[in-house]
C-alpha cells in the first residue's frame, strides 16, 4: 500500500499495482477477495482498493477489509494464472515477479521485468534509448 486517503466519502487504499497487472476487475468485473495479511487481526473498515494508474484502476470498492495502513502488503485470492498472461506494460509498466506457493512455501519462478526487457525488441538506430536512460539516470 502507497497511500491511504480519506475522502468524505470514501477510504481508499492505493497500491504498488495496476490493471497491467490485473486486469480482470476492471475488464469484466471480476472480483477478488482482498485481505490484509500485515494486519490480520485489526478491526474491518470500508476501503476502495485502487491502483497506480489513473484509470479506471480500481480492484475493489467498499470493500470490508481489516485496518489498511501505508506500506501493508494486501493479498487478492484466486488470482491465479491469468494474471501473468493478461498482463502488459501499459505506459512502459513493468511487469511484477512471479511466485508459485507450494506446500506451504514460495518459489520465484520469473523475475521481475527490467527496462531492457520492455525495450529489447525496439530498434533503435539514432541511439536515443541511451540518451533517454542518462537523462532519467535509468541504469
Amino acid at each position: 500500500v502507497n497511500v491511504v486517503k480519506q475522502t468524505t466519502s470514501t477510504v481508499f487504499a492505493q497500491i504498488d499495482s495496476g490493471f497491467n497487472h490485473l486486469i480482470r476487475p476492471m475488464f469484466y468485473g471480476a472480483s477478488h477477495e482482498i485481505i490484509n495479511i500485515s494486519n490480520p487481526g485489526g478491526k474491518e473498515r470500508y476501503y476502495s482498493v485502487v491502483g497506480y494508474i489513473c484509470e479506471t484502476d480500481t480492484f475493489g470498492n467498499n470493500r470490508r477489509i481489516n485496518e489498511i495502513s501505508e506500506g501493508d502488503l494486501l493479498c487478492f485470492k484466486n488470482a491465479g494464472a491469468y494474471c501473468f498472461t493478461m498482463a502488459s506494460n501499459y505506459n512502459s509498466r513493468f511487469r511484477p515477479a512471479e511466485v508459485l506457493w507450494h506446500q506451504g512455501k514460495a518459489h520465484l519462478i520469473r523475475e521481475h521485468e527490467t527496462f531492457e526487457d520492455i525495450t529489447r525488441n525496439q530498434v533503435d538506430p539514432a541511439g536515443l534509448f541511451e540518451d533517454m536512460k542518462s537523462a532519467v539516470n535509468i541504469k
